[in-house]
């Protein structure tokens, strides 16, 4: 008689927790495609980045030979690496070293519609929770739908319009801004004017489309990245700091930023026991700081809005302070002239500047080649890393929740480990969902939404092979 074969159990998911190993024959056949663990490490190190700016308490600018100054690095150059990345994405998923056929570039279309649709989305909820966040999503989910035009473009093309778009947009925005003399609204603020301008966005986008045709999971391509990377952000910040030793320090128009050299004399505080304040309106905005403002008298309370239609002073205003006879003076103030100037040569953080897509941009990729460099010697120890930048959506989304889970709609936490303890957490928390569940939630959303709007497109037909861009 033979014995009967033994019952196989199955095994539990937490049973994978119990070695490292896991983590990696996940890793290994985790999605359809293999996955390039550096360039996950550096997404997870843009998370963590956009996280610090948001939470800790940094300094207000990098300066090399001050070690303490260095978490500056996180405000804007966070956004700014998570930019290039999503270029890189793109470039991932449609082809990779190969130019998509052309019919395959319905599907693809409408894949990306649906991808930054579904992130846009997501986005306008977390704008919802009312965090003092400028959140990221809405912009990101923009650059999928604008990056289509350029799916079939050879690497040399994606780098020429890039290298035009850093130079001539950032003056010819500032140029734009002023002979409209600061005109806003919801579709400017976002797009042109606000945190992420395009001009700065796509140029970024378009760099990282071009890395990712080329072959990143070689040695040789990330050393040249790495090499590359530095003598760009060593170029914009120079340019930087030229145009800071260049313009003018009079009066209010100097820089913002101290230099701590003590040149400059500082005003004696008042005690606030010598101030009267008399029937002044004080709010407190935390850490012992105040703004006081006059209390508005009654008969200022009863008069007429100062919009009315029969107010004879806003009549006034409106037959001398508009129209093409006052343009001229206004354009004038507007200081065009410094306006395309400062352009050129900003290289802070959100500045927009040429100097800071040069700069920052060339940091960005510089931290691309290292992770890429770094991933096979220290593939053990980055692959939490990894972990946390396989689902940077799901990532950055919980930050945000967990901010107005701790300090509530319009607050940020106060605490000095603040930043640690978010990292830790994320780290944690998308190390155990990779091992246990695989493909973050909302990357799964993301996914599903970008299906289904694709879905809709016929298959295209098997062709021969497509040509190479790396070149």
């Amino acid at each position: 008689m033979t014995a009967a074969p033994p019952v196989s159990q199955p095994e539990s998911p937490f049973a994978r927790l119990s070695a490292l190993s896991a983590l990696a024959r996940w890793w290994q056949g985790f999605g359809r495609a293999p996955r390039i663990m550096g360039l996950d490490v550096a997404r997870a190190l843009a998370v963590l980045g956009m996280v610090g700016a948001h939470v800790a308490t940094t300094a207000e600018e990098v300066r090399v030979f001050e070690p303490d100054t260095w978490n500056a690095l996180v405000h804007g150059r966070s956004s700014i690496l998570f930019a290039v990345l999503a270029g890189i994405s793109i470039s991932l998923m449609t082809g990779r070293t190969r130019i998509p056929r052309r019919d395959d570039l319905p599907r693809l279309r409408l894949n990306l519609i649906g991808r930054g649709a579904a992130v846009f989305v997501i986005g306008i909820a977390l704008e919802l929770l009312g965090t003092p966040v400028a959140v990221i999503l809405t912009v990101y989910g923009l650059v999928y739908v604008a990056a289509i035009p350029m799916l079939r473009w050879r690497v040399r093309h994606l780098l020429l319009a890039a290298g035009v778009l850093a130079v001539a947009g950032p003056p010819l925005l500032a140029l734009a801004r002023v002979l409209s003399l600061g005109a806003t609204g919801p579709g400017t603020d976002m797009v042109l004017f606000g945190t992420y301008p395009i001009t700065v966005w796509m140029a970024l986008v378009l760099v990282g489309m071009a890395i990712g045709r080329l072959r990143v999971d070689t040695a040789r391509t990330a050393g040249a990245l790495l090499v590359a990377g530095i003598v760009f952000a060593v170029g914009g910040y120079g340019l930087g700091a030229l145009g800071g030793a260049l313009q003018p320090a009079d009066g209010d128009e100097g820089s913002s930023i101290v230099d701590g050299s003590g040149s400059e004399e500082m005003p004696a505080p008042i005690p606030a026991s010598e101030v009267d304040f008399g029937d002044a309106v004080c709010d407190s905005w935390g850490d012992g700081e105040f703004s006081c403002y006059p209390q508005p008298s009654q008969s200022e309370l009863d008069a007429p809005p100062s919009g009315s239609p029969s107010s004879s002073e806003i009549d006034e205003g409106y037959d001398g302070g508009g129209g093409w006879s006052s343009y001229p003076q206004a354009l004038a103030e507007q200081l065009p002239g410094e306006a395309v100037v400062s352009a050129l040569v900003s290289s802070g953080p959100h500045s927009g500047g040429t100097a800071e897509i040069l700069g920052s941009g060339g940091f960005a990729v510089a931290v691309i080649g290292a992770c890429l460099l770094l991933s096979r010697p220290l593939r053990w120890v980055l692959l939490p890393f990894a972990a946390l930048g396989s689902m940077p959506l799901t990532a950055y989304s919980a930050h945000i929740v967990a901010i107005v889970a701790i300090a509530g709609p319009a607050g940020l936490p106060d605490g000095e480990h603040a930043w640690g303890w978010f990292s830790l957490s994320l780290l944690v928390a998308t190390t155990g969902w990779a091992i246990i569940v695989g493909q973050g939630p909302l990357e799964r959303l993301v996914a599903r939404a970008a299906a289904a709007m694709s879905a809709g497109a016929a298959p295209a037909p098997a062709a021969p092979d497509r040509p190479r861009v790396d070149a």
